[in-house]
């Protein structure tokens, strides 16, 4: 399938994105695709004191999509480290991914968090998002120095992410399938993904967004960011 990123990035452009959520997402899938925009500048404006909201995931994602363009902010570093107590961030695996995933992309390394993750993981973790975001974690801490058994529990994660895929190819939502498919790329499985590539471009609005109701910017986003890493890796 011939894919018109153009009428995509038309329609989440056109958008009015004030929300921290939706910003840092629209910033990153801009950025996968070279697409010109003025998002950072909104993002940018909304920080106070070190952080978005005072809200650990808003200033995690925001970080990280900030970070990947080039703009990092010490203050927002050091807010983030402040916030964690003993190895985790309130914990919570959520709280504490988007921050490993955001301190990674800003070059900070946090062994202390990673063995957290990996020691604490167990059967209430064990959904595929939930599972998606801790590897993507420990594999972008791992690009700053890993941990000495991360490898093995990562590709056991790998193949039970794999095992569960549907027959249609995706993950429950497109949410948990851009989350997991991000994930497995990250992890050097893009090539096990062209059916379940195919099932992202099957749930495309017409309009070229995706999400319920005519569209959504983070589930548009988060799609873009993912079909993004899949095309320009030739897959």
């Amino acid at each position: 399938m011939h894919f018109n990123s153009e009428l995509s990035f038309d329609w989440l452009l056109s958008r009015n994105i004030t929300e921290v959520k939706e910003l840092s997402r629209a910033i990153l899938a801009c950025h996968v695709w070279d697409v010109e925009n003025d998002l950072a500048p909104k993002l940018i404006r909304l920080k106070k004191e070190g952080s978005w909201n005072h809200s650990l995931r808003d200033t995690a994602r925001a970080a990280s999509s900030l970070a990947v363009i080039g703009m990092v902010f010490p203050d927002v570093g050091e807010w983030m480290l402040s916030e964690q107590e003993r190895a985790s961030w309130n914990e919570d695996v959520y709280d504490t991914t988007y921050a490993l995933i955001a301190l990674a992309d800003m070059g900070i390394r946090n062994v202390e968090g990673c063995s957290w993750l990996v020691d604490n993981y167990g059967p209430s973790w064990e959904y595929p998002g939930t599972t998606s975001l801790v590897l993507q974690a420990l594999l972008l801490q791992g690009k700053l120095g890993g941990l000495p058994d991360e490898k093995e529990f990562v590709l056991d994660r790998v193949k039970w992410l794999l095992s569960r895929r549907s027959p249609e190819g995706d993950w429950e939502t497109i949410a948990t399938s851009n989350l997991v498919m991000q994930a497995l790329i990250l992890a050097g499985y893009g090539r096990e993904l062209g059916a379940s590539k195919q099932r992202l471009f099957s749930l495309m609005n017409n309009n070229g967004s995706w999400g319920k109701d005519a569209g959504d910017v983070t589930a548009t986003s988060l799609s873009l960011v993912t079909l993004g890493y899949l095309i320009h890796r030739g897959i």
